[in-house]
């Protein structure tokens, strides 16, 4: 069938797997949902199996750089198959003027990085009294 692949059999998941000195690391672009309200933005970005200790958030010359890393965990016994491996997150965003980079803060929790984006208070709407 056109679009289909046959499936390896079994067997195949028995066989001895790359060492770890041949494995290399993946990048992946991690999916993102931007939140508004009225003092600014929440990006929230899926880094799976990701920690506090390999997350790093940097603005720098009107960009916001996100690197993410999650290292292979370790489980019982000898390893017999795997596709989860050591991999790099990476996503960077031009910053709009009107976000104050000197306030941005992040957080992390099971893989969700939250990276608080706060509006300039030049840009923020204001109400004039009027007299």
């Amino acid at each position: 069938m056109a679009g289909l692949h046959k499936q390896k059999p079994m067997s195949t998941l028995t066989e001895k797997p790359a060492p770890a000195s041949a494995r290399r690391i993946e990048y992946i672009s991690p999916r993102v949902d931007l939140h508004q309200d009225a003092d600014g933005y929440t990006l929230e970005v899926e880094m799976p199996g990701v920690t506090k200790d390999g997350v790093e958030v940097t603005v720098e010359d009107g960009k916001l750089t996100l690197l993410g890393r999650r290292s292979e965990t370790e489980g019982t016994g000898k390893v017999v198959y795997t596709e989860r491996t050591n991999s790099e997150y990476r996503r960077v965003f031009d910053l709009d003027p009107g976000i104050d980079s000197t306030k941005v803060t992040a957080g992390i929790d099971q893989g969700l990085l939250k990276v608080r984006l706060l509006k300039a208070e030049a840009v923020k709407p204001r109400k004039i009294t009027v007299n």
